[in-house]
């Protein structure tokens, strides 16, 4: 059974390149009517930061070293992921009754990355850029069955949004942080080739698929 390890987070702050040569950073925060913001770590390699039923970022922390970067400043943890010569920054910064609970928190975090790729702490300088206190809300995606929808390439989408995607109820072209990820760079030929050839592979996929149905009743 997959495990996981949970954080929360005050706010997460994506960076989005300007068209103009400019930049800006898209800020969710934890506050007033909004769910909170969880950063998960997955046994199985990936770092997810969820609001609610939103799924803010997800970033793969097993590859090569080098095109994933972790940084540690106090009570936030920055990371820029390189991919297809392309760079995806994120911050976020932990939760706590305190600043130094929320510090521990963040710390807490950081031991359990450090079993997948390295950390830098305080004075060594990651990322050029520090996020404003400006805040920004992700898009609202509604649709009917079988309708194209278009997105905020800098935006997110919800669980039940993604699973009416990947059900084919919605076609949705994915925003720029879901093209991050190690498992699109691997050879699949062989993969598909030994799940066709084991017996209970359609019955895996039957039970997956209702799985998935479970998602869009919740």
């Amino acid at each position: 059974m997959t495990t996981c390890l949970s954080w929360r987070l005050t706010r997460y702050g994506r960076f989005v390149p300007g068209s103009t040569g400019g930049h800006s950073w898209k800020i969710f925060e934890a506050k007033d009517d909004k769910p909170e913001i969880f950063l998960t770590i997955v046994e199985s390699g990936y770092l997810l930061v969820l609001q609610g039923q939103e799924s803010l970022d997800t970033i793969p922390l097993l590859g090569e070293s080098q095109l994933l970067k972790v940084h540690q400043k106090s009570d936030n943890l920055m990371f820029r992921l390189t991919s297809k010569g392309e760079s995806h920054m994120s911050r976020m910064q932990f939760g706590g009754r305190c600043r130094a609970e929320a510090i521990k928190e963040c710390s807490s975090a950081v031991e359990k990355l450090k079993e997948y790729t390295s950390v830098t702490t305080q004075d060594d300088t990651l990322l050029p850029a520090k996020p404003p206190p400006a805040e920004a809300s992700a898009p609202v995606i509604q649709a009917g069955q079988g309708k194209a929808v278009e997105v905020d390439p800098e935006g997110s989408l919800s669980i039940r949004s993604l699973t009416q995607h990947i059900l084919g109820e919605t076609v949705v072209t994915l925003p720029r942080v879901y093209h991050q990820g190690s498992l699109v760079q691997v050879d699949l030929e062989p993969v598909l080739r030994v799940c066709l050839l084991d017996p209970s592979f359609p019955a895996f996929v039957e039970k997956m698929e209702g799985e998935l149905e479970k998602l869009l009743e919740e």
